[in-house]
């Protein structure tokens, strides 16, 4: 591991960039644009949670490299219609970091998420406080994350339950509510219901301090290890799955679980 910062590699980087950009570069990095990238970036952001979740520090490294490609890549754009550069990208980073952090480079004491919120607001424009007190939220999150953000901001200006019984019974609640919706056969009110229980167990999540979109990701993940041991199984009998019934996929199913975690 290389501690100290090497400029030169940070230019060879751009200039590597601009030079499949260039005439007689590679054509399809010349064709993109901003929003054919956008899948790409949020593809890489997800491997890199996987990295860390598999707890490889080289593939985490080489996984945050293809993040940074994805910043590279963005600027280089921009910066050949003159709209901004890598440059102006970390200057903007370090000059918002300090702005932001004003108990550790000013005098300024008592520190706050309300006084966070406030220089968000003025830097995009205005000198008034947040409209809302929970913030401004990113849509654009996946659900899970996006619930689990909403409430963290509510609970910091206090509007939360006292512990995790609150959100355990609201999920008792919210499955009965689910059951009537159900019986209805009222697929819009179905929906609605789906919906408050997964913020729910979201919530509850966040007072176990498990994140949803892991622990969802991993029962994913191990369905379908689950699901592969159970064809192993399947193709050393000899059998056909589709041909199978559900019993004895059931049978089969539960073989797979005993060889796999």
């Amino acid at each position: 591991m290389r501690d100290e910062f090497e400029e030169s590699e940070w230019v060879r980087l751009i200039e590597t960039m601009k030079k499949l950009r260039s005439p007689g570069g590679c054509e399809w990095d010349i064709e993109q644009t901003h929003r054919s990238l956008k899948p790409y970036l949020i593809e890489e952001a997800y491997e890199v949670l996987n990295a860390i979740d598999e707890g490889n520090d080289n593939e985490l490294a080489e996984e945050l490299g293809d993040v940074l490609l994805q910043i590279v890549f963005h600027a280089q754009i921009a910066a050949e219609r003159g709209a901004f550069s890598i440059t102006d990208i970390v200057s903007m980073l370090t000059e918002k970091l300090i702005r932001r952090h004003p108990h550790v480079f000013s005098d300024s004491k008592g520190y706050s998420y309300r006084q966070w919120e406030e220089i968000k607001a003025k830097e995009k424009g205005g000198n008034e406080s947040p409209a809302s007190s929970i913030g401004k939220v990113n849509k654009a999150l996946p659900a899970l994350s996006l619930a689990r953000r909403v409430q963290e901001n509510a609970s910091v200006v206090g509007f939360d339950w006292e512990d995790m019984n609150g959100p355990r019974d609201k999920l008792n609640e919210e499955i009965e509510e689910l059951d009537c919706a159900i019986k209805e056969r009222d697929k819009k009110k179905i929906e609605e219901e789906i919906g408050d229980l997964l913020f729910t167990i979201a919530n509850l999540s966040r007072f176990l301090e498990v994140d949803p979109e892991s622990a969802l990701r991993r029962s994913t993940e191990k369905f379908v290890n689950r699901f592969h041991e159970m064809e192993s199984h399947i193709e050393r009998y000899g059998l056909d799955i589709e041909s199978m019934t559900i019993d004895e996929l059931n049978h089969l199913w539960e073989k797979a679980k005993e060889g796999t975690n």
